[in-house]
């Protein structure tokens, strides 16, 4: 099975710039890369700060564009969305009952469960008690099929002081809900704006850049570097015994 991941896309108005690129028309490109290269995905995934200042239009924007490739997306809310607006104008059928976007996918390749990780009035990240009791919950559900996460904020230092000061503030009651389950394969997260991945606890994890921009490494903690001109997106190719991700720069020279 194929799908693609994407992350951060930080829209905005028509005509407003961020970080000195154009929004929307960098995402209408990544939505022309998919749409000319990865039509036969099974869907899209995409983890959170869908809209920079969370405003309707922006939501608005995002939803017209994904309509138009033609297959099953479903997202989660980030730093930058507002929880009202996201769930005002997005469609998702969330399978949490409470106001969390939180749901249940089931795909060929086994289930995606997507975790609301937003954090009111803050940077940072959270999964409350009721979002974990969800987790555990499906986890249970599902303890005989393939499980793959997906989550806007890392669960864990990436060794980035700008990003860990930002991560999720409750990693431990995370990782004691999902350490005795063996069938997570794999781990997909934004908020970096980074090509990371790796292991943890065993579990695979991966993310990359947004569709805007990429922030620079700064293991340091230097801060005010210069974004870099890199946008991407991700092809995940899995299968009984592999798990495959590509991330692709989609502006091929297109500025």
């Amino acid at each position: 099975m194929k799908f693609i991941h994407m992350t951060d896309t930080h829209l905005l108005r028509d005509g407003e710039w961020f970080l000195g690129f154009d929004t929307q028309s960098r995402f209408e490109r990544c939505v022309q890369s998919i749409k000319e290269n990865h039509s036969d995905a099974h869907c899209i995934i995409v983890t959170g700060d869908i809209a920079e200042r969370g405003e309707p239009e922006a939501y608005r924007y995002f939803h017209e564009q994904m309509a138009t490739l033609g297959m099953p997306f479903y997202s989660i809310p980030g730093n930058h969305d507002l929880r009202h607006n996201y769930s005002s104008v997005l469609p998702d059928v969330w399978s949490d009952p409470s106001v969390f976007a939180q749901q249940a996918i089931k795909t060929p390749a086994g289930v995606f469960l997507l975790l609301d990780t937003l954090l009111d009035n803050s940077d940072a990240g959270t999964l409350c008690e009721h979002r974990l009791q969800w987790l555990s919950d499906q986890l249970m559900d599902f303890s005989s099929e393939p499980v793959f996460l997906f989550m806007h904020h890392p669960p864990f230092d990436l060794h980035m002081p700008a990003i860990d000061s930002i991560g999720l503030v409750n990693n431990e009651p995370f990782l004691t809900v999902i350490k005795s389950h063996l069938n997570i394969r794999h781990l997909f997260f934004g908020h970096a704006h980074r090509p990371v991945s790796g292991h943890w606890h065993g579990i695979s994890f991966s993310s990359m850049s947004g569709t805007n921009h990429q922030a620079p490494l700064d293991l340091k903690g230097v801060g005010n570097m210069e974004v870099v001109d890199n946008p991407e997106y991700a092809i995940v190719i899995i299968n009984d015994d592999q798990l495959v991700v590509h991330t692709y720069s989609f502006l091929d020279g297109y500025r």
